[in-house]
Formats: C-alpha cells, structure tokens, sequence
C-alpha cells in the first residue's frame, strides 16, 4: 500500500511540472524593457535610430534591441513574412498588407514617431541651389534645367524609399540613366563632396546631427538645395521650422508598425520613442517630434531706433 501512495505522489508531481513546463514555453520571453527583439527600419533614418536604442539599451540594461538597416521594401517584407515583428518605416500599411492582418486576426500598432524629409545636396560648384518639383522630375526623367545640364542624381540604394518618395511626389514612373543608386547614404554624401555636376538624394537626418564630425566636415564640401512647388513660389531647405509647418515640398512621415500581440520589448521601444525623452533625440537629429508639440520662433532683424 505504502508503494503504491508512494507512486501516485511521484506521478503528481511530474504532472506538475508538466504543466508549468508548457506554461512557461507560451509565455512571452520578454517584457517592455526587458529580453531581446529583432526590428527592420529603413536604413534611411540609421542615425536617428542608432541613437534611439543606444539611449534606451542605456537606461534599461537588460534589454537587447538588435536591429537591421535595409530598404523600406525589404523592411515590410520581413514584417509581412512574420520574420520580425516591428519596424520603423517612412509610410503606413497599404490595402493589401492590411488585408492580410485582418486574414491572420491581427489589429497592427502604428505610431508616428516623426516628420521627416528627404534632402538634396549638391556638389558645390553647381551652377543652381534652387530647385522646383517640376525641374526635379525633368532631371529624373533625364532631361536639363535652364541652369543644370546633363546632372547626375544620386541614391543610397535601389530600391531606397527616397526614390519611391520622389517617384510619387514628381509622377515620374522611370528614372533616367542619369540616376545612380550607390551602397549607403555615407556613400552618397562622398561622392557628392567629390563629384563635379552631381545631385545626391539621403535622409535629412544625415545632414543634421551637428555632434557627427565626420558628416559635418562631409558638409563642407556640399551645399543643401532649396527646393520649391513651383517657379513662383518660395524656395525652402529641410529646416525643422519648414517641415514642421509642412511648406518644405519634400516632407514625409516616419512610423512604428508592430505587431506584437503582447507587452513585451517592441511596446517598451515604441513608448520610449514616442516619449518626452525619445522625441528629444528626433529633434536633434533635424526631424520634427510627432508626439509633443513643437514651438516655433520667429526671430525679425529690425535696427533699433533711440
């Protein structure tokens, strides 16, 4: 009798662990600011987000938020293939992507982190500084300004979302052979600061973090083109105060699209993000916050009279 007590207990108690092994297998392995996630962010905002999780891995220690820079394109690819579950990218889910949420049962998170825009630079002895969309989508499609003739316009990367961007934003459909796509928006910056009669296309977080002293010597050699929505109207360059009232041509929104079904690490990053101290680091980086208010400040140059 005493063995058979014995086993019975010894039966329950591996029953138990059982259960609290599959228990634990289901549940999630991280929490908002702890554990370990993968994200995919369009490489054109790398230096904005390396700063992002640099500070947030600073203040939570135990979370690792490892991250891939790739084109906006591949960057929803992983997230439509259920190989990551957030990214950070410059444009909302379309029609078809939503359809497939709603066949998999699940309600995406999107929040706009930022107002961005794409810049254009120039190599410094290009003749213009100044230019229209019209003139924009001439120079894509090939053909010259009155000023500019026979320019080269350079991209990051092939399928980079500044060229989708500037695509929908001009009606070009193809672009020239004039148009050259190279390996990173670094890449573009040194060949423009090299190149005579040359146009680069980046990110205008690139241009504006003043602590990066090799983008700014890169600078030097450049000049930021001011751009327009048509010859009788005001030239604009990618200044906060201009993106932020939305009268620079080229502005953009930025978003975190999640689909994590739970509270775990990916919520924790967005809230930080989205917080007071993480759209401060936006607007270091030349873009303007979208989850705070933003002061504006109009300085006038008047002489004083006594």
């Amino acid at each position: 009798m005493m063995i058979k007590i014995k086993s019975g207990v010894s039966f329950f108690l591996l029953l138990l662990l059982v259960c609290f092994g599959c228990s634990d297998s289901d549940s999630p392995d991280d929490t908002p600011t702890y554990g370990q996630i993968s994200i995919s962010v369009d490489e054109t905002f790398m230096p904005l987000i390396d700063s992002e999780i640099d500070t947030f891995e600073g203040i939570y220690t135990y979370a690792a938020v490892k991250v891939s820079y790739k084109t906006e394109a591949a960057a929803f690819n992983d997230l439509m293939n259920d190989t990551i579950r957030l990214i950070i990218v410059p444009r909302q889910l379309d029609k078809n992507e939503l359809k497939e949420f709603e066949k998999w049962e699940i309600v995406p998170k999107v929040t706009k982190i930022a107002y961005d825009a794409v810049a254009l630079i120039g190599s410094k002895e290009l003749k213009d500084s100044t230019l229209t969309l019209e003139e924009i989508k001439t120079l894509l499609s090939g053909g010259s300004t009155k000023s500019l003739k026979n320019v080269n316009v350079v991209f990051d990367n092939n399928n980079s979302s500044t060229i989708n961007f500037l695509k929908e934003k001009t009606g070009v459909e193809k672009l020239s052979e004039n148009c050259y796509a190279l390996t990173s928006n670094n890449a573009v910056i040194d060949y423009i600061s090299k190149t005579k009669n040359s146009i680069g296309v980046i990110g205008v977080n690139w241009i504006s973090d003043r602590d990066d002293t090799t983008n700014q010597s890169f600078l030097k050699s450049v000049k930021v083109l001011e751009i327009s929505t048509g010859e009788n109207s005001e030239y604009f360059k990618p200044f906060q105060a201009y993106i932020a009232q939305k009268i620079y041509p080229l502005w953009r929104e930025v978003y975190i699209i999640s689909k994590e079904a739970y509270t775990g690490l990916g919520t924790g990053l967005t809230a930080f993000i989205a917080s007071e101290r993480g759209q401060r680091i936006v607007l270091k980086f030349g873009l303007v916050p979208a989850t705070m208010p933003v002061r504006l400040v109009e300085l006038i140059n008047e002489e004083l009279t006594y």
